[in-house]
C-alpha cells in the first residue's frame, strides 16, 4: 500500500516536471495543494495498513470513543520497529525534562508518518528544472523590490530576468553608444540583484532556525542560484558567485548558531567551559540532524547541503575554539578543551552520531584548526600540569607540618612500619593527572609523565629543607630518628610508585630515583651519626679496669643499640637490611677496636676474667644482631675467637688458637696480635715471640691459598703503637742476653 502511494507521488512529480517543461509556472499555493493531497493519501494508506490482517480493530469505551491498542507484531517486525524507534529518538541530554505524558498509538503513528513523509518528499527533489515563461512586460523596479521584501522570490526573479532581458536587447541595439537611460537601468538591475542576493542569504541564514517559515522558499532559492550561475557570463549579471554567496550564508548561519550557545563567565561558574562545550556539541548535532531531516529536501543534490554545513561547522568551531584558548588557563578547562577537540567532536556524541548516517560516511570529521594549535594547547597543558603539581607538593609539605611537625606528633604505623600518607597523596595526584591525559592521547600522556617526573625531581630537596628547618631541634630525641625512618619509608614507596613509568620515561625516572636515593642516604645517616655520638663515651671505656669491674658502660651501649634496632625494625625493605648491617659492622669494629688501644693490660690472671666477660657480652650483642637479621654472618665469630686467645691459661697454647682467627679475618696482622697479647698481659718473652712467629707462618700459608679479601675489619681499626722497644726485637738478638750466656 505504501509503495502504491509512493508510486503515485512519483507520477505526480513527473506531471509537475512535464508542466514545468511546458512553461507552466507552478505557484507556491499549487505546490502546497499537491503536497497536502499526497500527504493525505499517505496517511490514509498508513491507517489501512494498521487495520490489515494481523492487527486488531480499535475497541470502544463506554462512551463509544476509540481506545488505542497496540498492534500485534511478529518477533521480527517488533525487532525492526524497535531499531527504527531507537534511531528516530533525539539525542538525550542530562537536563531534567517535565513528566512525560502518555502518547496514544494514533499520535505515535502520526509522528512516524511525518518522518516517512519527509523521506518521500526528499526523494522528489530533482537536480534539473525548466525555467517558467518570463513576463512579456516586467514590473517596475519598485514593484520588483516589493516582491523581494515580501519573500515572493519566484515572481520577483522572473520579473528581474525579464528586466535584464530588456536591458540586454537595448544594449545590443545601442552598441557602444549607451544612453543615460540604459546606464540607469543597469544600476537598477545591480541594485535589485543585490537586494535579491541579500534576501536569499537572509533566508539561508535563518533556514535551519525557522524551517517551518522558509521550507517552501528554499527550493525557490536553490533554483534562483542555479539559474544565476548559468547566466553569470551574460550582461547584467551581479559580480561574484551566487553559489559562493550561498555557502557564505550557510557559514554565517553556523556562526550565529555557535555564537548563540550560552557561555558563562569563569567567575560565575567554575565549570563554565565544560558546560559550554557540552551545549555546543548538542547544538551542532541538533542542527545537523535538522539539515538531514528537513533542509536536505529543499535543495538539489548538487548543493551538497549537508556536506556544506559540516564543513562550515569544522571551520567556524575551529575559529571559536581558537578564541577560547586564550581564556582557558586552569588545568581542568584545558583538559575539557583538548578532550572535546580530540575525542568528543568526532565521537558518537557529535559528528559520529548514528543519527547522521549514512551522510557522514564520506565526510571528514576533524575540526579545521591551525597547524600548531593542538601543539600549543598541549604545551600549555603540560606547563599547567607542572605548576599545579608544584603547588600540590608544597601543600603536602604544609599538611605534614600542620598534622605532625607542629605539635611533635608521633608518626603513624601501617603494617608495623612507620608511614606518612604523603607518598599516597602525591601518587594519587600524579596518577589522576596521567590517567586524564591518557584519555586524550598517548603522546600527551608521555609528555605529562615527563613533566610530572621533572617536577617531582625537585621535591626531595625542598621537602628535606622544610623538614630540617622545623624538626632539627628535636635531635637527639628518639622522635627525630622516628621522623627520619618515616620519610625513608615514604620516599621509598613514592619511588616505587614512579618506577611504573620506567618504560615510558626511563631518563626522567632515573633522575627522580637519584634524588630520592641521596635524600634517603642523608635521612639514614642522621640516626647513625646520632647513635655514634651517643655511644662514643661508653665505647671508650671498654677494655679498661672500670669495664672489668663494672657493666654500666656496656649496658648503655647495649640498650642504645637495642633501641636503634627497634627503630630500624619499623623501616621498610630494602633499607632496613642495609641499616642493620651497617650498625652490626660499626658496633663490632668499635667494640673489638678497644682491644687495640693498649688502654689496659691484664695482670695476675685477670685475663681469664676479661675473656669470660668478652664472651658473655659478645653473646648478647650477637643475639641482638641476629634478631635484626643482619646478613654479616662473618662478623659473629671474631669476639669468641679473640676471647679464646685472651683466656688461655697457658700462654704456650695461644699459638694453637690463632688459625681460625687468621682464616676468618685475613686482615688480622702482627700489630693487631701484639695489641691483643698486650691486653692479655703478655708483653715479651720466648712464648711471645713464638706466637708472633706462628702468626707469620699462618699468614704466609694463607697468602698462598688465598682468602676472602673483601671482608675488611681489622684494617679499619686504629692500633696504638707500643713504646717498649724490647718487645719488638728479634729472638736471636734477645737470646744473647739470657743468663746462661
Amino acid at each position: 500500500m505504501i509503495s502504491e502511494v509512493i508510486d503515485k507521488s512519483n507520477e505526480k512529480t513527473d506531471e509537475d516536471t512535464l508542466s514545468l517543461k511546458s512553461n507552466k509556472t507552478p505557484t507556491n499555493s499549487s505546490v502546497k495543494k499537491k503536497m497536502k493531497s499526497l500527504k493525505d493519501s499517505f496517511r490514509d494508506a498508513m491507517k489501512k495498513i494498521q487495520l490489515s490482517p494481523g492487527t486488531t480493530e480499535p475497541k470502544a469505551d463506554a462512551n463509544g470513543n476509540d481506545v488505542a491498542s497496540p498492534p500485534v507484531l511478529s518477533p521480527s517486525d517488533s525487532t525492526k520497529r524497535g531499531v527504527s524507534s531507537r534511531r528516530s529518538l533525539p539525542f538525550s541530554t542530562k537536563s531534567r525534562h517535565p513528566p512525560l505524558e502518555s502518547v496514544s498509538s494514533e499520535e505515535k503513528n502520526e509522528e512516524k508518518l511525518e518522518e516517512t513523509w519527509e523521506e518521500v518528499v526528499h526523494e522528489e527533489v530533482e537536480e534539473t528544472y525548466t525555467l517558467p515563461e518570463l513576463p512579456h512586460t516586467p514590473l517596475s523596479v519598485m514593484q520588483i523590490n516589493n516582491l523581494i521584501e515580501k519573500d515572493l522570490l519566484e515572481d520577483a526573479h522572473l520579473n528581474l530576468l525579464a528586466l535584464r532581458q530588456e536591458f540586454q536587447q537595448e544594449q545590443e541595439r545601442c552598441g557602444d553608444n549607451s544612453p543615460m537611460e540604459l546606464t540607469k537601468k543597469e544600476k537598477d538591475l545591480s541594485l535589485l540583484y543585490g537586494n535579491l542576493r541579500n534576501k536569499l542569504k537572509a533566508l539561508v541564514r535563518d533556514s535551519n532556525s525557522l524551517p517551518s517559515r522558509n521550507k517552501e522558499l528554499l527550493l525557490t532559492v536553490a533554483r534562483i542560484i542555479q539559474e544565476e550561475e548559468k547566466r553569470a557570463e551574460e550582461p547584467g549579471a551581479l559580480g561574484g558567485s551566487w553559489m559562493e554567496s550561498w555557502k557564505e550564508a550557510v557559514g554565517e548561519a553556523v556562526q550565529g548558531k555557535v555564537e548563540s550557545v550560552p557561555l558563562e563567565q569563569r567567575q560565575q561558574n567554575s565549570s563554565w567551559l565544560a558546560v559550554h562545550l557540552g551545549l555546543l556539541g548538542k547544538a551542532i548535532l541538533e542542527d545537523l540532524q535538522n539539515v538531514k531531516r528537513v533542509l536536505r529536501s529543499s535543495y538539489p543534490p548538487s548543493f551538497n547541503i549537508f556536506s556544506t554545513y559540516v564543513k562550515s561547522y569544522h571551520r567556524v568551531v575551529g575559529q571559536h575554539l581558537k578564541s577560547l584558548k586564550e581564556e582557558v588557563t586552569e588545568l581542568k578547562d584545558l583538559y575539557h578543551l583538548l578532550d572535546w577537540i580530540i575525542n568528543k567532536y568526532n565521537s558518537e556524541k557529535i559528528m559520529g552520531s548514528p543519527s547522521l548516517e549514512p551522510l557522514m560516511k564520506n565526510e571528514n570529521t576533524a575540526l579545521q584548526l591551525d597547524e600548531d594549535f593542538l601543539k600549543q594547547l598541549k604545551e600549555k597543558y603540560c606547563c599547567r600540569v607542572s605548576e599545579d603539581l608544584r603547588y600540590s607538593l608544597d601543600k603536602v609539605t604544609e599538611l605534614e607540618y600542620d598534622s605532625v611537625w607542629k605539635n611533635s606528633e608521633t608518626p603513624t604505623k601501617e603494617e608495623d612500619f612507620l608511614d606518612s600518607p604523603l607518598h599516597m597523596d602525591i601518587w594519587t595526584n600524579v596518577k589522576g593527572i596521567v590517567r586524564n591525559s591518557q584519555k586524550i592521547d598517548a603522546q600527551l600522556e608521555k609528555r605529562v609523565i615527563s613533566s610530572c617526573l621533572e617536577e617531582l625531581k625537585q621535591f626531595p630537596k625542598r621537602f628535606e629543607m622544610e623538614f630540617r628547618n622545623h624538626c632539627s631541634a628535636l635531635r637527639p630525641q628518639p622522635l627525630w630518628t622516628l621522623y627520619n625512618i618515616t620519610y625513608i619509608n615514604s620516599f621509598t614507596a613514592l619511588q616505587q610508585h614512579m618506577d611504573e613509568y620506567q618504560d615510558v620515561c626511563p631518563n626522567e625516572v632515573e633522575g627522580f630515583r637519584k634524588e630520592v636515593k641521596w635524600l634517603i642516604v642523608r635521612l639514614v645517616q642522621d640516626p647513625e651519626d646520632q647513635f655514634k655520638e651517643d655511644v662514643a663515651p661508653y665505647l671508650q671505656r671498654m677494655m679498661t679496669r672500670k669495664w672489668l669491674i663494672n657493666d654500666g658502660d656496656f649496658d648503655q651501649l647495649y640498650s642504645r643499640t637495642k633501641l636503634l634496632s627497634e627503630h630500624y625494625a619499623m623501616m621498610r625493605p630494602p633499607h632496613v637490611q642495609e641499616s642493620a648491617n651497617r650498625l652490626h659492622y660499626y658496633v663490632v669494629k668499635e667494640y673489638i677496636g678497644q682491644l687495640m688501644t693498649n688502654s689496659y693490660s691484664c695482670r695476675n690472671r685477670k685475663h681469664e676474667k676479661a675473656a669470660a666477660k668478652i664472651h658473655q657480652q659478645w653473646g648478647k650483642l650477637g643475639e641482638l644482631f641476629e634478631n635484626m637479621k643482619s646478613t654479616h654472618e662473618w662478623l659473629y665469630p671474631v669476639g669468641d675467637e679473640l676471647s679464646d686467645i685472651i683466656g688461655q691459661k697457658n700462654k704456650r697454647d695461644i699459638k694453637d688458637h690463632l688459625e681460625p682467627l687468621v682464616e676468618h679475618y685475613p686482615d688480622f696482622s702482627r700489630k693487631h696480635l701484639v695489641a691483643v697479647l698486650t691486653f692479655r698481659g703478655l708483653l715479651r718473652g720466648r712464648e711471645y715471640r713464638l706466637i708472633l712467629q706462628r702468626l707469620a707462618e699462618l699468614k704466609k700459608n694463607l697468602g698462598s691459598v688465598g682468602g676472602d679479601k673483601s671482608r675488611i675489619l681489622f684494617d679499619n681499626m686504629q692500633v696504638a703503637v707500643r713504646t717498649d722497644c724490647l718487645s719488638i726485637l728479634p729472638f736471636s738478638c734477645l737470646d744473647v742476653l739470657l743468663p746462661h750466656n
